[in-house]
């Protein structure tokens, strides 16, 4: 393929269909038809000479050719937009579609204040929020994410500034057979959790704090969301060692909070992106947004 002969209004379309490996969800986020977006499928396989996306069983998967150019797309993409954008960014005028992966507890505790100056401020702009995964972190390598909340730092090259500092409460049904206002480490390893488990790990945070202080908690309730597992609560002997900031968005009626043991160090709640997008006026908007909801959270907890 020439440059000369290549209509680079494809990229856009070419980089919405790797990520999303189906016809129709990717013309809805261009705002094609399905027929057109077919059409451009086809413009695309004849001018990188590939069939790019083949349908198996399991629907559309990128050839080997495909994850090279999608490899290539997400450094690429970032630096036209900047290019056609210009040294002037107004959010006004954005009408770019961003990417944030996180956990129901960042979403909790900043999606209010976060998406409220988002929107305020962009309001033609397009916000997809996931779940933080196991791969999170490859997605923001590969173009597939543009942002990650999450507690655990991401491996290099890529970047990571912390937020907050958060510490750990312990929250249990209101008849649980323990009823003082701080649990020990004892306590802890003599009922089971309600853990949740994100990022693939085997253990939560607190659990793997615990773990190096050689206490081993029992085993119970493993789920995705934060909020899953205090619903799960009421009524059990388990025990969520969860992040305080969430628990004061929950009602109090059906569960009570303890302090947790001394020996639970406080952490750090941060964000995570690619290098690439270090310079890019868009995502340093975002990030600052990001940053600035966070210092709200700050503020509170010093006048509180």
């Amino acid at each position: 393929m020439q440059l000369e002969n290549a209509d680079l209004n494809l990229l856009k379309a070419l980089e919405v269909l790797l990520e999303e490996r189906h016809l129709t969800r990717a013309a809805a986020r261009i705002h094609l038809s399905q027929s057109a977006m077919s059409r451009t499928l086809t413009r695309l396989r004849a001018t990188f000479g590939d069939e790019l996306l083949v349908r198996t069983a399991r629907g559309f998967e990128p050839t080997p050719r495909a994850r090279t150019i999608q490899r290539e797309l997400a450094l690429v993409m970032p630096r036209l937009r900047s290019i056609v954008r210009g040294d002037e960014f107004s959010p006004a005028s954005v009408t770019d579609v961003v990417r944030v992966q996180l956990t129901d507890y960042a979403a909790v505790v900043l999606g209010n204040r976060l998406f409220r100056e988002v929107f305020g401020q962009a309001p033609e702009i397009s916000v997809q929020a996931a779940w933080l995964s196991p791969q999170s972190f490859d997605d923001l390598e590969h173009g597939r994410a543009d942002l990650v909340l999450t507690p655990v730092p991401p491996p290099a090259p890529l970047r990571w500034q912390p937020l907050f500092t958060e510490r750990f409460v312990c929250v249990l049904s209101r008849d649980h057979p323990l009823t003082g206002d701080r649990l020990t480490v004892r306590d802890l390893a003599s009922y089971p959790h309600a853990s949740v488990v994100v990022l693939g790990a085997e253990r939560m945070l607190a659990e793997s704090r615990l773990a190096a202080l050689g206490v081993t908690t029992r085993p119970g309730l493993r789920v995705p969301f934060f909020t899953g597992a205090i619903a799960a609560l009421p009524g059990t002997p388990l025990i969520g060692v969860l992040p305080s900031r969430l628990v004061d968005h929950v009602p109090e009626r059906e569960v009570r909070v303890a302090a947790a043991p001394e020996e639970l160090e406080d952490f750090a709640y941060g964000m995570a992106w690619h290098p690439r997008l270090d310079a890019d006026p868009l995502h340093t908007w975002l990030r600052n947004l990001v940053l600035d909801a966070a210092l709200q959270l700050t503020d509170l907890d010093e006048r509180a």
